[in-house]
């Protein structure tokens, strides 16, 4: 499933994670930290969408080398209490910029390595979500 919403999606292409690689994929881009980023991932949510509940989440892989989730959910309202954002978002946004907080986070309190994984990963979503139709809000929910 190409995820592509326009042409200029094209330079950066995501493409939906199968079912059955589900389980490697995160171990693929996180190594032995996959666990921690998962449950960032998971906080930065609660955190972000007030109506968030847990759930299934989609996994991404984009041609930069990159890597996302999104909640398998309706649009939901985003609030960033630290630069006072609140929006409307997709499932996908609210994924992108779940996983942009998460990826910042761990880029910080993460050493070495792991750290550094994190701050390509951040850099490599950043890039993809410049070309999401929703660049806008995720941009301002980020900043």
């Amino acid at each position: 499933m190409n995820h592509n919403d326009s042409a200029a999606n094209s330079v950066i292409a995501s493409q939906l994670v199968a079912d059955n690689a589900r389980l490697q994929i995160l171990p693929k881009h996180f190594g032995a930290h996959h666990l921690y980023v998962e449950n960032l991932v998971f906080v930065f949510a609660r955190t972000l969408v007030p109506t968030y509940r847990g759930g299934y989440w989609r996994f991404y892989e984009l041609s930069n080398g990159g890597f996302y989730m999104a909640p398998e959910m309706a649009s939901a309202r985003v609030c960033v209490e630290g630069n006072g954002f609140e929006g409307e978002l997709t499932a996908d946004a609210i994924g992108i910029t779940v996983c942009l907080f998460a990826f910042s986070h761990g880029s910080f309190v993460l050493t070495g390595h792991a750290g550094e994984t994190c701050a390509r990963h951040y850099t490599w979503l950043r890039e993809y979500s410049w070309l999401h139709p929703e660049q806008s809000l995720i941009s301002a929910a980020i900043d």
